[in-house]
């Protein structure tokens, strides 16, 4: 957590997250979606695409940013699982997925410049870092841009 803002959700605020992410799939048809092992159905963390206004580096709909909306592929995994493979099979997972099924062209990963591991990742998926920016709620990222899909993100979804 120390890569996204910190803290972690106390259980009585759970509630409230799970809402804040069914509400961007409600907006955008994208949002998170919770990795689970096949074969004991336990919690591993989370993997999906949120979108950013590239103005401010803020939190948007694909509506309300319009060409200024950017896709970013995420993952977060519970430190127990760290370093077994699940983040990339499930950000490979999502990628394909935004790409085949929403037709998502420019896909980024914002990653902070210490975070390792995560880099990592985003290499093992054909990502490459371009530019550094800085985010609304924590310090600089670096986008790290996957090579080029089939399709672009050009409007909102239906």
């Amino acid at each position: 957590m120390r890569f996204l803002g910190g803290e972690i959700v106390p259980p009585e605020h759970a509630e409230a997250v799970v809402r804040k992410w069914l509400h961007r799939w409600d907006v955008n048809d994208l949002g998170p979606f919770v990795i689970e092992r096949r074969e004991d159905g336990r919690f591993l963390g989370r993997a999906g695409i949120n979108v950013w206004d590239t103005r401010t580096w803020t939190h948007t709909t694909l509506e309300k940013g319009g060409a200024s909306s950017q896709a970013e592929l995420g993952w977060a995994l519970v430190r127990a699982q760290w370093g077994n493979g699940y983040a990339t099979e499930a950000a490979r997972a999502v990628r394909n997925w935004a790409r085949e099924e929403r037709g998502i062209g420019r896909l980024v990963s914002l990653i902070a410049r210490d975070n390792t591991a995560s880099q990592r990742v985003a290499q093992r998926l054909g990502a490459r870092p371009t530019e550094t920016v800085t985010l609304f709620d924590s310090a600089d990222a670096v986008v790290w841009e996957y090579p080029p899909g089939r399709t672009a993100l050009t409007t909102a979804p239906p």
